[in-house]
């Protein structure tokens, strides 16, 4: 049974909050506020907002705003979970928040509260606003690695036909955002180049360019680019299918399963059957490093690879 708790109430509501703080603590780096919160739950139980599943669990929700309810506490203790109490209990918090006069109930939860995060869900809720947290010393180290040069790249389509090329960027421009310009230039080497302002500003834009393009065109296509003056990427498309892709450093934008890592290195066999290229030039040139400075400039790289592959940059 529901019911609101009162003043007697109030050792065991302090009990029943105590006991959802050890079972699921705050952060680490967070000072306790654990008094701070019983101030608060003392408050809202003399404004009636605190309601209890007889011994076995309770929800404290309070207004907030003109039409928000904020849901501070749910919880029901290990022994009595699987009997529907944290439903019944949410069920008449709703309630309660309606009577007086909210439209929205709002709740906070840890993202490591992977359980209670799927009830919710279940039941509605949905993100409104994300608290992100950072180490100030890796905070620091990031920072100090932002991007210090341009960004660029250039789609080139395996094909010597201009025209073609000209009428499908056409057709694609619209899917991908107004360009300022695209630039479609002269066959050389049985590639077609493409460039756009969009797609300079944005990498993501860039790939999916050349996804369509080889979609569309039924062949083979490359994207290549440098990325903040910093590191190379190239993706390979064939009739649409992401062949193979390469990040000159895989983990410059964070750490990746070794799996993942080692998917960004170049694959020589499938870059020289798709662009032609000598496999052993494509080992070569196309190394990945743990950072840029193992590497060549950006620039100096990105031309290296344009060469081994057979395209002009």
């Amino acid at each position: 049974m529901i019911r609101p708790a009162t003043s007697a109430d109030l050792p065991l509501v302090r009990r029943l909050a105590e006991e959802f703080g050890e079972e699921i603590p705050d952060v680490p780096w967070r000072d306790s506020d654990k008094a701070e919160d019983i101030e608060e739950i003392e408050r809202t139980l003399a404004d009636g907002g605190v309601l209890l599943a007889d011994e076995e669990g309770i929800a404290v929700v309070r207004k907030t705003g003109e039409r928000v309810a904020m849901l501070d506490l749910l919880y029901v203790r290990p022994e009595a979970r699987g009997r529907g109490l944290a439903a019944d209990l949410m069920r008449e918090a709703a309630e309660l928040a309606r009577e007086r006069g909210a439209e929205m109930l709002e709740l906070e939860v840890l993202t490591s509260n992977t359980a209670a995060r799927a009830i919710y869900e279940r039941w509605g809720f949905q993100p409104a606003e994300l608290t992100l947290a950072a180490s100030i010393d890796a905070l620091g180290q990031r920072l100090a690695a932002e991007p210090a040069g341009p960004t660029f790249g250039v789609v080139h389509v395996q094909t010597d036909d201009v025209g073609v090329v000209e009428r499908t960027v056409q057709k694609i421009m619209p899917r991908l955002g107004r360009f300022e310009t695209a630039d479609v230039g002269d066959a050389s080497n049985g590639w077609v180049p493409v460039r756009t302002d969009l797609t300079d500003r944005e990498p993501a834009k860039l790939k999916t360019l050349a996804k369509e393009l080889s979609y569309v065109s039924g062949g083979v296509v490359l994207a290549l680019g440098v990325e903040g003056g910093t590191v190379v990427r190239y993706n390979l498309y064939d009739r649409g299918s992401d062949i193979d892709e390469y990040l000159s450093v895989p983990e410059y934008y964070g750490p990746l399963p070794p799996g993942d890592a080692l998917a960004l290195g170049a694959n020589p066999t499938v870059v020289a059957r798709l662009t032609g290229a000598d496999p052993k030039r494509v080992r070569e040139v196309a190394r990945t490093a743990v950072t840029p400075s193992e590497l060549p400039p950006a620039q100096e790289l990105y031309e290296q690879i344009a060469a081994v592959m057979g395209v002009t940059v």
